[in-house]
C-alpha cells in the first residue's frame, strides 16, 4: 500500500517553523504524536493488513478492529516511534532530553485519546499495559525484528498463530521506523 510514511512525508510533517531541524522535546513529542495517529490510521485503511487480522480471528467492525485489538495495535504504533526516537538519538543528546520528548510524546496520545471519548480514568490502566508492552517489545528487538511482530500478534487477540501477519506487523515496524530515524538524525533536540 502506498499510505505508508516515506521520509519526503515526514520531513514535510515535521519542518514547521523548524526549517534549520532544531525543536524541543516537547516541539518533537507533539510532531511525532501525531505521526503515530497518521500511521496508525493508515494502518486501519490497508486491506491487506486487516485482511490479516480478520484471518487471526479479529473482529472487525465498520473497518474498525474490535477495541482491545485496536489499543494493541496503537500501542505497537506508539513503541515503533518511541523506539526511533530512542535509537536516533542515543548518545547524541542527553538521556533527560530524550525522556522529556518520550514523556510529552505519551501525554500528548493520552490527551488526544480523552479528547475523542476515552474516560480519563481509564488512562492509567492504558498506561500500564503501554509500559508492559515496551519492555516486552524491547526484549523482543533484542532478539531479531521478526520477534517484535511476533510479540504484537500475541497480543492482538487472536485466535490461533499466524506467522504472516507477524511478518506484515514486522515489516509495518521497520517501514515506519526507518524514515523516522533517518529524518530524526538531522534534527538537533535543544533546550527551551
Amino acid at each position: 500500500m502506498d499510505h505508508f510514511l516515506d521520509l519526503d512525508t515526514i520531513r514535510a510533517e515535521m519542518t514547521g517553523p523548524h526549517p534549520s531541524g532544531r525543536m524541543t522535546p516537547e516541539e518533537l513529542g507533539d510532531n511525532v504524536a501525531r505521526l503515530v495517529w497518521e500511521s496508525f490510521s493508515d494502518f486501519l485503511v490497508d486491506p491487506q493488513l486487516l485482511a490479516s487480522l480478520r484471518g487471526m480471528g479479529i473482529p472487525i467492525e465498520e473497518g474498525v478492529p474490535q477495541e482491545r485489538a485496536a489499543e494493541e495495535l496503537l500501542i505497537f504504533h506508539m513503541w515503533t516511534h518511541s523506539r526511533a526516537i530512542e535509537l536516533s538519538f542515543h548518545r547524541r543528546v542527553p538521556p533527560e532530553a530524550i525522556r522529556r520528548a518520550l514523556d510529552h510524546l505519551h501525554r500528548a496520545i493520552f490527551e488526544d485519546m480523552v479528547t475523542n471519548g476515552t474516560p480519563r480514568p481509564q488512562i492509567p490502566v492504558f498506561e500500564q499495559r503501554v509500559s508492559a508492552r515496551y519492555a516486552e517489545y524491547r526484549a523482543a528487538a533484542e532478539e531479531t525484528d521478526a520477534r517484535v511482530g511476533e510479540v504484537a500478534v500475541e497480543h492482538l487477540g487472536g485466535s490461533g498463530e499466524s506467522p504472516a501477519a507477524a511478518r506484515r506487523l514486522t515489516d509495518r515496524a521497520v517501514e515506519m521506523a526507518n524514515p523516522l530515524r533517518d529524518y530524526l538524525e538531522g534534527v538537533d533536540l535543544v533546550a527551551d
